[in-house]
């Protein structure tokens, strides 16, 4: 004889992280928008590594020494990821944006009074699934890449020296972005803006640091968030910049510190 297990009532009404977590993965999977925006980052990854494998393995003849000597063939699989994690970052602002432009935040937040767990649970779901699929997708475009390279003896290997951390790297850098995508979201509420301050802070502000004088230039730019983090997909360590790992970590911190303010705005204003 079996007995029933009775769950009392003001369990099953109880709000916790597990179930913040599962409500936030189905509006995540629920939405084209993700479909699309996910996709269009694999193909960049793939797409672009195995274009820029090619035209490298056809012109490198044509290459100048200085070219020839700096080749990364890891790296040139992996150019992919620049474009990517514009996709990733754009989505990562409407994971949280979008809510607030269709009004459905206020029901989000009437679920969940305490406010946070919406937030953890956005942006721990969003990084799971950015992690998993840009992580896969920077290996398929590393193979792809090395087999474009083949026909010239360009290649590298998985296990050569420092590729491991490359091909992973970028899938931790993309991860990344995403999250800072995701606090940008919740700080500014608004899609262009979310999309305009993400794309100021991963392309512009390298931009103006060049402009600035060489020393100023070679002092600052190692700190600037897209160098910090992509120097994980380095595998020769650029001049002036930080070793990957703490390069990263500061990326990292970065991330907290967005998610930081993105908590203290959820918290203080209303919906």
């Amino acid at each position: 004889m079996t007995t029933a297990t009775v769950i009392p009532e003001a369990e099953r009404g109880r709000v916790t992280q597990l179930r913040v977590i599962r409500s936030e993965w189905i509006k995540l999977r629920s939405l084209r928008s993700t479909l699309f925006t996910l996709l269009a980052a694999v193909v960049a990854m793939i797409g672009l590594g195995f274009l820029f494998s090619y035209f490298t393995a056809n012109r490198w003849s044509h290459l100048p020494p200085q070219e020839r000597l700096a080749f990364d063939p890891a790296l040139v699989s992996l150019r992919g990821f620049f474009l990517a994690q514009l996709a990733v970052g754009v989505l990562g602002v409407l994971v949280v944006s979008g809510e607030y432009a269709t009004g459905m935040i206020r029901a989000t937040l009437s679920a969940v009074p305490r406010r946070l767990p919406v937030l953890w649970a956005k942006a721990s779901v969003y990084a799971a699934v950015a992690w998993a699929l840009m992580t896969a997708a920077s290996l398929a475009a590393f193979l792809v890449g090395q087999a474009a390279l083949s026909g010239h003896r360009l290649q590298t290997s998985l296990g050569a020296p420092g590729v491991p951390r490359a091909v992973l790297g970028a899938g931790l850098y993309l991860t990344g972005v995403a999250l800072i995508g995701v606090a940008l979201g919740a700080l500014i509420r608004s899609t262009a803006g979310g999309i305009a301050t993400l794309f100021g802070v991963l392309l512009v502000l390298p931009v103006l640091a060049a402009a600035l004088p060489s020393s100023w230039f070679d002092a600052i730019n190692k700190y600037l968030p897209s160098t910090a983090g992509q120097g994980l997909v380095h595998i020769q360590q650029q001049p002036h910049t930080l070793a990957p790992w703490t390069g990263f970590a500061l990326f990292c911190l970065y991330a907290l510190l967005a998610l930081a303010g993105a908590a203290i705005v959820l918290r203080r204003r209303d919906a």
